[in-house]
């Protein structure tokens, strides 16, 4: 059985399972917020009343998605602000953050979901290759959960939720985001424990494979390799980005008000797979993609 929204088309609204409403009044900032599973989670936040303060490093992709947002959910038109920076640089952070503030006066949320990586094996990735990823995955999630924490979380709570992925036992092929996301994990236990006192919480979401728009920025040969992977899930499917927004959309709500330090894997099960156990076809399965402007990676149109 699919979960997906009645209405469909370029000008349709998020069907989110949450209650509408449950963000007013509440500012959310996202990195990578102009693509991807970013900009699947802003779609649901805007439709849910939120504020959104969007980050990313082009500043041509956070104008077409806040463009997108405007035309979907005009009520929020007024309530999106882009800023557009490095996380890797502190000044910048520091700045966007300073920035989002002046316009919002608050930051009630963040959601740490810019990052990326590139398929290589260990003995093939160079120091700048090894550096571009940690500094991106590891050091911009630390520098913009330390700025919105101390120039506003500390003083006033929030919740902050970071990206992991499936890192459990290794991540042969990408041993450089595998790293970096290992010690956003690490991060994330710290500062729920450290910030926990100023009422702030912090969790983080580990996806498996989720059919975004990211697996098109791969080469050929590992998008070969990603169309076979659905076979190795549990659950015998790719996850959608609203799948993936949900759980952060959770963690940032009232909901998860006494969740902390924690991660939720939405990974179909991938984990669990033993070399020992066949895994079966599915017999029947349940997908919610509340996402009408959801479009598969087109790695998938060679099917």
């Amino acid at each position: 059985m699919s979960h997906f929204p009645d209405a469909a088309g370029a000008a349709a609204r998020y069907a989110s399972v949450f209650r509408p409403g449950l963000f007013d009044g509440k500012t959310v900032m996202v990195t990578g917020g102009g693509s991807g599973l970013g900009r699947c989670t802003a779609h649901e936040l805007a439709s849910l009343g939120a504020r959104l303060a969007l980050v990313g490093r082009k500043p041509e992709k956070l104008e077409a998605a806040r463009d997108e947002l405007a035309r979907i959910y005009p009520e929020a038109a007024d309530r999106i602000t882009l800023h557009a920076c490095d996380i890797r640089g502190e000044t910048g952070v520091r700045g966007a953050v300073a920035d989002a503030l002046a316009a919002h006066g608050a930051i009630d949320g963040l959601f740490n979901c810019a990052g990326g990586q590139f398929p290589a094996p260990l003995d093939q990735i160079s120091f700048n290759g090894w550096n571009a990823v940690v500094q991106n995955n590891l050091h911009g999630t630390f520098l913009m959960a330390r700025e919105v924490y101390t120039q506003h979380m500390r003083q006033h709570g929030g919740a902050i939720v970071n990206m992991l992925a499936d890192i459990w036992g290794g991540m042969p092929g990408m041993g450089h985001s595998g790293a970096a996301r290992a010690g956003v994990w690490n991060l994330t236990e710290t500062a729920a424990c450290e910030w926990a006192h100023a009422g702030v919480r912090v969790n983080a979401v580990a996806p498996g494979w989720i059919a975004s728009s990211g697996m098109d920025s791969y080469d050929e040969d590992y998008r070969a390799v990603l169309r076979g992977l659905a076979a190795k899930v549990p659950l015998q499917r790719f996850g959608t980005e609203a799948e993936l927004a949900a759980a952060v959309v959770f963690l940032l709500s009232p909901a998860a008000a006494f969740i902390n330090g924690s991660v939720i894997r939405v990974d179909g099960g991938v984990p669990n797979a033993r070399h020992s156990w066949t895994l079966p076809p599915a017999a029947r399965g349940d997908t919610y993609d509340g996402f009408p402007q959801y479009a598969p990676p087109s790695l998938f149109s060679a099917d």
